[in-house]
């Protein structure tokens, strides 16, 4: 039984159980139904059951050893894949300028960071991927457990992870990806190749692109480190159920045909965009990433034409300005940033 079902055929019974709220009382009547689904881990219909089913149904779509439902984030599951693969006082190799989790992670297994540096891509003001032969580098000259690396970048830019894969593999080493803004790439032939079936654990965050709500997550693992141990240091014993059969539905729809056609229509309609729009310039990577500059503007200058006009972006360098797209990011939107960007 899905969890959805599960949540759907609650036994009628007078729960003098958390939460407090008996899905009867709401706060706010706008989430009159996440109330309603809103239940006790300790209610007689044993969700946890369902959530167990779910997960491995999810594997099985991922094709992974395990797949983990994640309610706190990305964050949680890069912290989860270092507790469950790192010891005290060994070394993780993670890049300096990477998501505060990353090093919060290391600190909490009571391991010792090293960072390296990447190189930046100047003409778009950021970042660019990590390069296996550099990677190398850090292999030979210390002791490293585990390494963690960003694939995409938040502005699409993928590293080569089958390489580095295999470079790790050379130097026994566990290797994490935080593809937390790649949620889609499992689902489109026509996106990065994941790097769910290569690496030793990979978070993916669904609520960034792949229409999740806020803060759902994945996490993937091909290993036999006991994952399960190092999440519930981290997780709270109360989950939140309607979040979590939020997860379920999520990942089936993308896993669906009408889920992967509009996947499909997403990147077609992107693909007109930047066919149309020819007086701006369209960094090429991860096509779901429109990062755009235009000659004459820094990218501030861009970001505050852009909002004048009604359109607010994600990120924005001295180059360059980000706008983030994903499953909610309709045909007509792009339609309108297509006007908006002809008229600057």
């Amino acid at each position: 039984m899905s969890l959805l079902k599960t949540l759907k055929t609650q036994k009628k019974i007078n729960c003098f159980t958390t939460p407090s709220h008996s899905q009867k009382f709401f706060i706010t009547s706008k989430f009159r139904q996440f109330y309603k689904f809103d239940i006790s881990e300790t209610d007689t219909h044993n969700p946890q059951e369902a959530l167990k089913k779910a997960q491995i149904n999810a594997a099985k779509i991922y094709k992974t050893k395990k797949t983990f439902f994640l309610t706190n984030g990305s964050t949680s599951g890069i912290i989860a894949a270092v507790l469950s693969c790192v010891n005290k006082n060994e070394k993780v190799l993670i890049w300096d300028n990477a998501h505060i989790c990353h090093r919060n992670a290391v600190e909490l297994a009571g391991a010792e960071p090293i960072y390296y540096p990447l190189q930046k891509i100047s003409e778009w003001g950021i970042y660019d991927k990590l390069y296996p032969e550099n990677l190398e580098k850090y292999l030979l000259q210390d002791n490293i457990k585990a390494v963690i690396v960003t694939s995409p970048s938040y502005e699409g830019v993928v590293s080569d992870i089958k390489t580095i894969k295999k470079i790790c593999e050379k130097y026994g080493v566990y290797l994490i990806v935080d593809e937390a803004h790649g949620a889609l790439y499992p689902f489109s032939d026509e996106l990065p190749e994941s790097a769910i079936n290569l690496a030793d654990f990979t978070v993916q965050s669904l609520h960034k692109t792949a229409g999740g709500l806020n803060p759902t997550a994945l996490l993937h693992t091909n290993t036999d480190c006991d994952i399960e141990k190092s999440l519930e240091k981290i997780n709270t014993t109360s989950p939140s159920y309607p979040m979590l059969m939020s997860i379920e539905k999520n990942i089936n729809y993308l896993n669906s045909q009408k889920g992967k056609k509009e996947i499909e229509e997403l990147i077609k309609n992107i693909s007109v965009l930047r066919q149309n729009c020819q007086n701006v310039e369209f960094l090429n990577g991860d096509i779901t990433k429109i990062l755009i500059k235009k000659q004459g503007l820094s990218g501030f200058e861009l970001s505050e034409k852009l909002y004048n006009l009604s359109i607010e972006d994600e990120k924005t360098n001295d180059k360059s300005t980000l706008l983030l797209c994903g499953l909610g990011t309709s045909k007509e939107k792009l339609k309108r940033l297509e006007k908006v960007l002809k008229k600057i």
